[in-house]
């Protein structure tokens, strides 16, 4: 009985990956994930923002 519970909670753990990676890659979500790939370079190089904040030691 456990080893039945155990492959469907396998089967049904799969299914919930597989959904999962086919929205991730689906066409609708392709402008959502070319912004949150750009969103590293959005954040200010941390080298410059340490030198305005006083204290560099140059």
């Amino acid at each position: 009985m456990v080893a039945i519970i155990n492959g469907i909670a396998t089967v049904a753990a799969l299914l919930t990956f597989l959904g999962i990676v086919w929205w991730a890659f689906s066409r609708g979500r392709a402008d959502a994930n070319q912004e949150a790939s750009m969103l590293p370079f959005a954040v200010p190089d941390e080298r410059l923002t340490s030198k305005n904040e006083g204290g560099s030691h140059e």
